[in-house]
Order: structure tokens, then C-alpha cells, then sequence
């Protein structure tokens, strides 16, 4: 059957490959006019630096050919693989191990630093190009997308939307410059297995007819929702293929794995994703954790610390207009044995100094005092909306004034940049005034968007 360009394509079975069709063209049993896209970027953080790299700084070295990762901040302890290499893959290093444990494997690996900004402008264009296609486009996180085709099944037929789905993946590497890999089925969770089976830069389809002999004979642990727990309590259970869960006894699963096991079942049937994956829940807590650069070894360092933490969740806790009466702090010695106490506050409250002062007495009772601490978190719980506060006779003038003062700090930072209002003690030290969750150049960049001008610069 030819695609768009004139080129004849085969089914393999496990892939979509252009040639001469000397198998069995494509299921055309099913009758649907709804069509499915699973788009996710391959090695995503790796490939758009790679990309940038290559054709906009001029660099010779393409880092998707040699081993390569793009890996956190060592001096700041937060060393890790975010994205690696096919050929760093190889020696095999895994994403989220330590960058001192992938350089043992491969003393050769080259490390270059994330770029925020840059990965929020390539799925920009990343998503821009898919819209370009249809206008119902379900962004599943910054690199993977599910795009809907209603109603070109009249149009096209099955065989022409795997061409179509072709031309989109050479589309996006000529144009975009990275890689993806798209599956193609009728709902979203066959879709999104699909385009997980082989990489890179390959288009597979997984429609209902050909779940028994693509999805089946796969682990269990490659089944979308099974980590590694699960599927260990599924080892032990016998079950160790998709297959092999999809046919085992229904009460048997449930009464192992309650209601998680009901519906991983029902994927490896084929069922489609519940539709709270596509929803966002309202948050039960708030909360930062940080690795402190160096041990934590004073009080004094300690506070200075939390009061940083204590910044970011008040403000989170205001931007939704929310408060919270329950305050956690959490600490991991350099022995990495965890503790934590929590408390409940006389009324719910979002200012920060209140959380603050909350955390500094729960951290006197929590900390020895001679134990270094490599990392400190502070967490808020029992969230309300719409609820007022249960003044006392001396808390009155201090709160609304300190509620006051809090917003308008808020607003500031709002326009001008979170660093426009900071409190003197972070003036001359070496801790930042807010910290925990993304860091700065992420939260710049991901979730208060980039500087126009610089991304046309380096657009992609």
C-alpha cells in the first residue's frame, strides 16, 4: 500500500518498515473511526540537547552517537542520570543512578548539564507540530503526547493512518531535529504500549486483534502501572507475562492485589485508561525536601534551610489559595536513616512564618544536634479551601498583617521574579531564599514559562 511520499510499506508483525510488501498487509478487521497517537520523544533531555548542540551551536559531536548523559549538579549532591545515550545505554547505565557509579561503567562518559529553558522550547514546538494535525491533543508530560484522530478512518483506512503516522515521525526529526517513536491503536493505553516496544525512530501498532501476539509474550513488568513491587508480588503469585495476567483467575488477583489489581488486569486485556489519569486531583499536602550542598551540621545552617523551604510551600499554599493545620519535618542523616515529627497547628494557616516557627520546634525535638544531616524536608498536610480562621485574643493584628505582607510579596515575585523580594538574612549567604522541588532554572522555565527573545534565538 503506498503512503504519501509513494513508498510502499510492510508489516513485520513487530514493527511499521518501508519496503515492498512481501507479508500480509495490515489488520483491517477492526472498523473504527477513531485513531489513536502515542508521540513520545526518544531519550528526550539527551536529544533535544543534542539537537541544539549539533544544529545550532555548530558542535560536531552529535551526543545521541557517543556515550553521553545529561546528569544533575554533583557539587550540589544531586548527581544523577535524567537522560542517557543509546550508546551509553550499552554499558548499562540507567537513568536516576548516581553519575559517579555510570562514570565507573563507562570513564569515557561525557556529562553535559540540563537545560530547562531549551526542553520547554522543544515541546513547545514538539506539541505545535502535532496541533498542526488535530486540534484534539492530550499532553501526557513535557516529552509524550496522545494525539486523536476522529472520524479519518472514512478517509484514510487503517493502512494509510500508519503511512500518515510515518510521515509525522520523519516530519518532526527533518524539522524539530530529535527522534520519536509513535504506537498507534484505537484507545489510549494500547497506543502508548505500542510506542514503547522497540526504539528509536519506529512506528507500531497494537489495535485489539493483535493484543495476544504483541502484548502477551511481554513481561508483566512492561505493562503500563506494574513497577517493581507489583510485579515482584506477581512473580511470587506465578504470573510473570502480560498474558499470564490477562488469563489468571480474577478473585485471585483482587484478593492479592485488591483494586490496583483490577485494573492492570484489565490492561493486559486491552481495557482503556481510567479517566482519572487525565484529571488532576487537588493536592492533600505541600511539601519540599532539599540535599543540603554540605552536611548539616549547625542549627543555625538547619533553619536557614527550612525557612527556604518554608518560603516555597507558602507560597504554593497561597497561589491555590489554600491553608493547611498539619506541619511534618523530615531529616536523613548521612547514614541515610530517615526521621520526622508532625504536628497540628491550633488553626489553618498559609503564612510562612507561621510553618516556619511550626517546623523550627518540631526540628528541636527531632535533630541530636551531633548527627550530620544530608538532607532536611518540610511538609504540610490537612488541607482546607474556603476556611476561616479561629482568632485568639493576641494573634489578631499579627496575622492579618503578616497575611497581608505575604500576598503582596507573592504578587512581586509574580511580576518582576522570585528573587525581586528576599528576606536580609539570605542577603550574604550561600543558601537560596527559596528552595526545594524544581530548581530555579526549572521553575523559571517549566512552570513560569521563558524569555521570549531567548527562545527565538535558539529556537529549534
Amino acid at each position: 500500500m503506498p503512503d504519501q511520499a509513494g513508498r510502499d510499506v510492510q508489516n513485520t508483525g513487530d514493527e511499521i518498515q518501508y519496503g515492498n510488501p512481501e507479508v500480509e498487509d495490515y489488520p483491517v478487521s477492526v472498523s473504527m473511526r477513531t485513531y489513536i497517537f502515542h508521540i513520545d520523544a526518544n531519550s528526550a533531555f539527551l536529544s533535544w540537547s543534542a539537537a541544539y548542540r549539533v544544529n545550532i551551536l555548530g558542535e560536531k559531536a552529535d551526543l545521541r552517537l557517543i556515550p553521553s548523559i545529561v546528569g544533575g549538579d554533583q557539587e550540589k549532591r544531586h548527581g544523577i542520570v535524567l537522560a542517557k545515550s543509546t550508546p551509553a545505554k550499552k554499558y548499562g547505565i540507567k537513568t536516576g543512578e548516581a553519575i559517579v557509579t555510570a562514570k565507573q561503567k563507562c570513564p569515557e562518559l561525557i556529562v553535559v548539564p540540563p537545560d530547562y529553558g531549551l526542553y520547554v522550547s522543544a515541546s513547545r514546538a514538539f506539541i505545535a507540530k502535532l496541533k498542526k494535525y488535530t486540534d484534539q491533543v492530550i499532553q501526557y508530560s513535557i516529552d509524550e503526547a496522545w494525539a486523536i484522530f476522529d472520524g479519518y478512518e472514512k478517509l484514510y483506512g487503517q493502512g494509510q493512518m500508519v503511512s500518515f503516522a510515518h510521515g509525522l515521525k520523519d516530519e518532526i526529526r527533518e524539522e524539530l531535529g530529535f527522534t520519536v517513536n509513535i504506537g498507534i491503536s484505537t484507545n489510549f493505553l494500547l497506543s502508548k504500549m505500542a510506542g514503547d516496544f522497540s526504539k528509536p525512530d519506529k512506528v507500531h501498532t497494537l489495535f485489539p486483534e493483535e493484543i495476544e501476539k504483541k502484548m502477551w509474550p511481554l513481561p508483566v513488568s512492561e505493562l503500563f502501572f506494574v513497577g517493581k513491587a507489583t510485579a515482584a508480588r506477581l512473580h511470587r503469585l506465578g504470573i510473570f507475562t502480560i498474558g499470564e495476567l490477562a488469563q489468571a483467575n480474577e478473585e485471585m488477583i483482587e484478593a492479592h492485589l485488591k483494586t490496583p489489581g483490577k485494573i492492570i488486569q484489565g490492561y493486559a486485556r486491552g481495557e482503556d485508561l481510567q479517566s482519572y489519569m487525565f484529571t488532576h486531583e487537588a493536592n492533600k499536602g505541600y511539601g519540599n525536601s532539599l540535599t543540603a550542598p554540605v552536611d548539616i551540621v549547625t542549627e543555625e545552617y538547619a533553619r536557614h534551610l527550612m525557612l527556604s523551604l518554608c518560603e516555597t510551600v507558602g507560597m504554593r499554599l497561597r497561589d491555590d489559595n489554600v491553608k493547611i493545620s498539619v506541619v511534618s519535618v523530615h531529616i536523613t542523616s548521612c547514614e541515610f536513616q530517615y526521621a520526622n515529627k508532625q504536628m497540628q497547628l491550633l488553626t489553618p494557616t498559609d503564612v510562612t512564618e507561621e510553618i516556619y516557627a511550626a517546623v523550627c520546634k518540631l526540628f528541636q525535638k527531632l535533630w541530636d544536634r551531633r548527627t550530620p544531616i544530608r538532607q532536611i524536608g518540610v511538609h504540610t498536610s490537612k488541607v482546607e479551601r474556603n476556611t476561616g480562621r479561629q482568632y485568639n485574643l493576641f494573634d489578631l493584628q499579627k496575622y492579618d498583617r503578616l497575611e497581608t505582607l505575604n500576598r503582596t510579596i507573592d504578587r512581586i515575585r509574580e511580576k518582576y521574579g522570585e528573587d525581586a523580594v528576599l528576606r536580609a538574612s539570605f542577603l550574604k549567604s550561600n543558601v537560596a531564599h527559596m528552595s526545594g522541588g524544581l530548581d530555579k532554572e526549572r521553575r523559571s522555565g517549566v512552570t513560569l514559562g521563558i524569555n521570549v527573545e531567548h527562545e527565538k534565538a535558539r529556537n529549534l
